[in-house]
């Protein structure tokens, strides 16, 4: 209640000098305060039931210009997206989500002061409005509103022309304008979620059970990367937001869980680009008692089974090549690989360091002098070899130091039955057979431990719950991650992950 006789909306305006005030802001507080004066509440508690106007323009698509839907009433509600007057009549169109229906009132209809306050109203503005529909002569589906109510009073314009937001950052930042701007970011985002439904019942369809597992973790493990930490003042402890849900994955096929998946968020405190983001969604399974080839076989059948759902074809294009997702996909082992795009096998890069540093800089990849055998093959895929596998591709059986959580490859104790489905010269996920034998496992941990000693700070922590674990006994297994949003961005066509994160992490605004 206002005891003091005068409105916030008046205390606001008195609070600034006149000068410092935007002439947008003044005016539509303004409004505001008329609008209470006049007792009509800007912001209104409920407008239920109302219809959609995408159900509307589905109900009428065959409705005859210049006609009227005999017997139609409609209660719709939406923003207010353009206005025009026109004499004693006045147009609006309205955006109910992304769906867009014009709306037309008259004096004769309304009254004088209903129709004057419609024409008052500012883009942006929220309204509810009821009436039937008919098709106008040049043949737009139109409400022919016989009243309306304001439900929220909008204090800020939309960008110009409303349809005007094109800075990218801007858009990010302030990603609510963005979705009223941009119907086709709207259904970008909403095909993420799309995708991300498709895959749980894809999944669940095949037998695999959906888990939740720690997001806080007292070590951070799963994956070798750098994590973000916490501090839990009831426990006195630090804790770690989870960089992969792995090892606590694998803890269930210890307990007997034998097809289990889980979608959820991973944290990694590293660089922003267009295909990385400190915060991401994956999609984790295990699967026991297979190896790595039945995941091979799964992947290659799911990633078009959801390219068919949320998009409707198997087919995508990227730039000036068309990419078919349909199976089988090719295996190939990073050796070929790495012979074919950098001259050099695993065996030579391991031996011969110097020589891997020279044939990389004569590739443009930048290389540090003392860069080892890990990093030297990791930016030999990244810079080489991924750009160069547009159509899907299994990129398979990786070096051991590259996988401390993978299983020896029964032909070569210095590789790991590991693969990577790439597709458009992009990762799009990680898989093993998995590991499963503890003492192998605890050499890896203690020899990444010793990494982590030397100033490593993505090497894995030995984690000790963990391999006590794995001495009950974990059964032979293949597992996978999938990068949701990756996958998004592939599907969608867009070049960066932001524009499939709906709240995607910034630099702080100044």
């Amino acid at each position: 209640m206002d005891v003091s006789g005068e409105s916030f909306e008046e205390d606001r305006l008195e609070a600034f000098d006149s000068d410092h005030v935007p002439e947008w802001e003044r005016e539509r507080l303004a409004k505001v305060e008329r609008l209470r004066q006049q007792h009509i509440e800007p912001y209104a508690r409920s407008f239920d039931p109302r219809t959609r106007l995408g159900e509307i323009a589905q109900a009428h698509v065959d409705l005859e210009p210049g006609t009227r839907a005999e017997g139609s009433h409609y209660r719709v509600a939406g923003r207010v997206m353009a206005r025009r007057e026109h004499g004693k009549a006045a147009f609006l169109t309205l955006r109910d989500g992304w769906d867009d229906l014009q709306v037309y009132g008259t004096v004769d209809a309304l009254g004088p002061e209903s129709f004057e306050r419609l024409t008052e109203l500012d883009v942006g503005d929220i309204v509810g409005c009821e009436g039937h529909v008919f098709r106008t002569r040049r043949g737009e589906l139109t409400i022919f509103a016989e009243s309306w109510v304001l439900l929220t009073k909008s204090l800020r314009p939309l960008p110009e022309k409303w349809h005007g937001l094109q800075d990218r950052e801007t858009r990010y930042r302030q990603r609510y304008v963005d979705l009223i701007a941009n119907p086709d970011v709207a259904w970008q985002l909403r095909a993420r979620g799309k995708l991300v439904s498709a895959m749980r019942r894809y999944l669940e369809d095949r037998g695999f059970v959906e888990v939740e597992t720690p997001i806080l973790q007292p070590l951070p493990g799963g994956a070798l990367a750098r994590p973000f930490v916490t501090h839990h003042n009831a426990l006195d402890a630090d804790l770690y937001l989870r960089i992969a849900p792995e090892l606590y994955l694998k803890r269930l096929l210890v307990g007997g869980f034998d097809r289990i998946f889980e979608i959820g968020k991973n944290f990694r405190n590293e660089g922003i680009s267009l295909v990385h983001n400190p915060e991401f969604t994956m999609m984790e399974l295990y699967w026991a008692y297979v190896d790595y080839h039945a995941i091979m076989q799964l992947v290659e059948e799911m990633i078009p089974a959801l390219a068919q759902e949320v998009i409707g074809t198997t087919e995508i294009v990227v730039g000036e090549h068309s990419i078919e997702l349909k199976p089988p996909w090719p295996r190939r082992t990073l050796d070929s690989l790495l012979r074919e795009y950098l001259g050099m096998s695993l065996v030579e890069m391991r031996t011969d360091p110097v020589k891997a540093r020279r044939e990389l800089s004569t590739r443009s990849v930048e290389v540090e002098g003392d860069e080892g055998f890990s990093a030297l093959v990791d930016s030999a895929l990244k810079h080489l070899v991924w750009p160069k596998l547009l159509q899907p591709t299994f990129a398979i059986d990786y070096p051991l130091e590259l996988s401390p959580l993978s299983k020896t490859h029964q032909d070569d104790p210095l590789l790991v039955e590991r693969f990577q489905p790439i597709i458009g010269g992009r990762e799009m996920g990680n898989a093993f057979s998995e590991l499963n034998d503890p003492t192998d496992q605890r050499r890896r941990f203690e020899e990444q431990a010793a990494s982590k000693a030397a100033g490593d700070e993505e090497a894995h922590a030995l984690d000790e719950d963990f391999l006590r674990a794995l001495e009950y006994g974990m059964p032979p297994a293949g597992g996978l991650g999938i990068g949701v949003d990756r996958l998004a961005m592939f599907l969608l066509g867009v070049d960066s992950l932001r524009d499939v994160i709906l709240f995607p992490q910034l630099r702080p605004e100044r």
